[in-house]
């Protein structure tokens, strides 16, 4: 976005933003502060979290732990909150996102309703085509080399195995580091971009490399409120540049609440997804689990495994796999990276079409990962006044696969071919009635909603 700034404060070359992630640290003292709760909002008290917190961060060995062992707030969560509140002061961001209403829509999932009007009238245009999820990396699109680099906050590197996290102020950076940038157009607090070795300049593609690092992000920082999205192109990502989205929100996603059914095991390893060997849903604990979610208005899937290692390579492949056969799709990690949700979206092609009811496409919403979860973005007033559970389960359901393109994406990506489908049946019958009842619903709500 320029050149020609010194390189604490000006935006320039992408050497200059390694430089950034050592010069634009907190004091030791600033850090210390929030560690003891005492920081200038009181940090992550604002979440509803003890103040009692481990200064040292937590002990992360890669392997999914129990929510017990979850430190309250580690390190690298009060740094990210100290130096994101610290941007926010300086004024970096395009509009004050805390100041946008918000609100939990009555009905059975709790759909989040917010009114942000800034970001879509501020936020940075599509540069790239639509209709293909791989894409060559062009260097004279905007990229995040040419982000500000006061919009640095820091690199991540994932703690050694059974080493407790560490914050080492103005650290020699690696040739290529995974960086962490405030978003500037935010949908929530705490809206920050992870950009795994951005030096590399490595498209808008998952793999199981990079998906790793964005489960080891989300298990380090161990706040639940914490959730990391990715979109793919030709599903709403607006850069074709590797990056993860992730922000604070204190209320279940919409899609956490919905009931799941085992659809295979598999143990990572195979050339691809398709080819990985499958187990039956009750074999060892060595496979990951990937489950259908049910009665949810978007089909997609949900992964838990025993190691984030095994998790990303089930999930990458996946990715890769969708890659390859030009399939949008969107992932959500929750839970601290015990959960990684999956789903494969046609809006766009459907838009292109001219599928797309009109007065869905007069609400504006590109369903990217946060809508998809259950966070609906509205950019009208009066959307957002009227909006009801049945509005979101229309608008989404738009966005997913019909059950036999789920059926073959499920035999493509994960070697299921009708096998164990009748755990199924039960939850498929409930999403497809889901749409009346929701509409039904709709007549009966008459409770103010919530605000959050």
């Amino acid at each position: 976005e320029g050149s020609g700034a010194d390189a604490a404060t000006g935006a320039g070359t992408a050497a200059g933003v390694v430089a950034a992630a050592a010069l634009l640290q907190p004091g030791k003292a600033s850090l210390a502060s929030y560690a003891s709760g005492s920081g200038a909002d009181g940090g992550w008290q604002r979440f509803g979290l003890a103040s009692d917190a481990d200064e040292t961060g937590s002990s992360c060995d890669g392997s999914i732990i129990d929510a017990g062992c979850v430190p309250v707030s580690s390190l690298l969560d009060s740094a990210l909150l100290a130096m994101w509140e610290e941007r926010a002061e300086q004024g970096l961001f395009r509009y004050d996102v805390t100041a946008c209403p918000t609100k939990v829509v009555p009905g059975q999932y709790g759909f989040v309703a917010q009114l942000n009007e800034g970001r879509y009238s501020k936020k940075r245009p599509t540069e790239f085509r639509v209709d293909q999820v791989v894409q060559t990396f062009d260097p004279a699109k905007f990229n995040f080399t040419k982000a500000f680099k006061r919009e640095v906050l820091f690199a991540f590197e994932p703690a050694a195995r059974g080493a407790a996290s560490s914050f080492e102020e103005g650290a020699r950076c690696s040739a290529s580091p995974s960086v962490v940038v405030i978003n500037v157009s935010p949908i929530d607090y705490g809206h920050v971009l992870l950009c795994p070795r951005v030096l590399d300049c490595i498209p808008q593609v998952l793999a199981p490399d990079t998906c790793l690092a964005a489960l080891h992000f989300a298990l380090e920082v161990g706040n639940p409120y914490l959730r990391v999205g990715f979109n793919s192109l030709g599903a709403f990502a607006t850069i074709n540049h590797l990056h993860f989205q992730a922000y604070y929100l204190q209320a279940p996603m919409p899609c956490e609440r919905a009931p799941t059914a085992p659809l295979a095991r598999i143990t990572p390893g195979g050339a691809a997804a398709g080819s990985a060997k499958r187990r039956r849903p009750d074999s060892g604990a060595d496979s990951v689990l990937v489950s259908r979610l049910c009665d949810y208005p978007v089909r997609g899937w949900v992964v838990e495994g025993p190691s984030l290692a095994a998790m990303a390579a089930v999930v990458g492949e996946a990715s890769q796999a969708m890659q390859a056969a030009n399939m949008p799709h969107n992932m959500l990690i929750a839970e601290c990276g015990s959960r990684v949700f999956l789903w494969p979206q046609r809006y766009a092609e459907r838009q292109a079409r001219g599928e797309v009811p009109e007065h869905l496409l007069d609400v504006g919403v590109n369903p990217a990962v946060w809508e998809i979860s259950g966070h609906m973005v509205l950019k009208r007033a009066e959307d957002y006044e009227n909006f009801t559970e049945a509005a979101a389960w229309e608008l989404l359901a738009a966005v997913s696969l019909t059950e036999e393109q789920l059926a073959a994406a499920e035999a493509m990506l994960f070697g299921v071919h009708g096998a164990g489908r009748s755990s199924l049946d039960g939850g498929m019958a409930a999403f497809e009635g889901k749409a009346a009842a929701a509409a039904a619903l709709e007549g009966a709500q008459g409770a103010e909603p919530m605000m959050v």
